[in-house]
């Protein structure tokens, strides 16, 4: 088979993983007219995506084979089995067949499999995908990296993906038919600009989740002046305590904010639709995960000498939040300690 893309045919996408939003991917593209077959290792989520008309593969080989030519097949994977993946899938290809990666892999690992599948004739396209669960009827924004005519073979399915042109107001002075970035969809680059595009996404987004987080904290502590405070030489004394009480509904602030405020967003809309089932989110613990792309962004600012500092501390506080800031602040007790006989003073919660 040659190595440029036929676009004769009529398109079909294998489609590998159907995990939180992989499932969902699918059933939104064969409502929109994309036949997918879907392989997954969990029996159950192979019998969801029948219920949605996808065609089901019981492994790889499976699904290759179930695939006219040339072959599309989108894997939707968590990061660190990809590669475990493709070592599987790559052999069973043929040149002119297409892998893409949806999930959020490291622009740097989309520059190495691009290069090692064009070995085999075999094109690669990442694809980073923002939308989360509510992707399926919301639609999904993607941002693709890789070869021109692989992108364009599959401009269907990202098209079918995609929120639309409706999804948000057109900007002043856009005109005439919407532009792929418009409905929803951009090739950003060659190889690895999906992710590497996608990577500062999650970076920004890192950022304004702690922003969102660390206003509202303020508004929750905003009553401190009606709690009796310690008074001893360990304590900075609250100097204006009839300052501090506020004792403010912050589901109802959130709902308020939705509204004409400059700071509203998609993020303050789910913030909200949370806070109205639980003010005080207590069903959290608070220990906020990250999945790299924070960390991929803060090393590409450090390496391009660009400075990120609410990028980078909006990071470091995802790491605080789970407890790996222990030792550091027992190290500066021990400090205190050693150089004017501080005596660490128990801790009260008054969340």
């Amino acid at each position: 088979m040659s190595n440029s893309v036929n676009s004769g045919n009529t398109l079909q996408l294998g489609f590998v993983g159907l995990g939180r939003m992989g499932l969902n991917m699918v059933e939104r593209l064969q409502k929109t007219g994309i036949s997918c077959v879907a392989f997954d290792t969990s029996p159950e989520a192979r019998t969801a995506a029948v219920r949605s008309g996808a065609g089901i593969a019981v492994s790889l080989n499976d699904l290759v084979s179930k695939l006219a030519s040339p072959r599309a097949v989108w894997l939707m994977l968590p990061t660190a089995v990809v590669d475990e993946v493709l070592e599987t899938l790559a052999p069973m290809l043929d040149a002119g067949d297409i892998v893409i990666d949806g999930g959020n892999s490291h622009y740097v690992a989309d520059q190495r499999r691009a290069m090692s599948l064009a070995t085999r004739q075999i094109h690669y396209v990442d694809v980073g995908v923002s939308g989360g669960v509510w992707g399926r009827e919301r639609g999904y924004c993607q941002m693709i990296g890789g070869p021109d005519a692989a992108c364009q073979y599959l401009e269907p399915v990202f098209r079918a993906l995609a929120p639309g042109v409706q999804a948000a107001p057109r900007s002043s002075g856009r005109s005439g038919d919407p532009t792929p970035a418009e409905l929803g969809y951009l090739h950003c680059g060659q190889n690895g600009a999906g992710h590497f595009v996608k990577m500062v996404h999650n970076g920004i987004e890192y950022g304004l989740m702690a922003a969102y987080a660390e206003g509202l904290n303020i508004l929750h502590h905003a009553n401190i002046g009606n709690i009796q405070q310690e008074t001893n030489a360990e304590t900075t004394p609250l100097e204006h305590p009839e300052r501090y009480q506020y004792d403010f509904p912050l589901d109802d602030i959130v709902e308020l904010w939705r509204r004409g405020s400059v700071i509203g967003s998609w993020l303050l809309d789910l913030t909200a639709i949370e806070m109205n089932e639980d003010r005080k989110l207590s069903h959290y613990t608070g220990r906020v995960s990250d999945s790299g792309e924070g960390r991929w962004t803060v090393l590409a600012a450090t390496e391009e000498g660009v400075p990120a500092p609410v990028l980078t501390a909006a990071l470091f506080g995802r790491f605080s939040s789970r407890g790996h800031d222990e030792f550091a602040d027992k190290v500066m007790s021990a400090m205190r300690h050693g150089f004017g006989g501080h005596i660490e003073k128990a801790t009260s919660d008054n969340r």
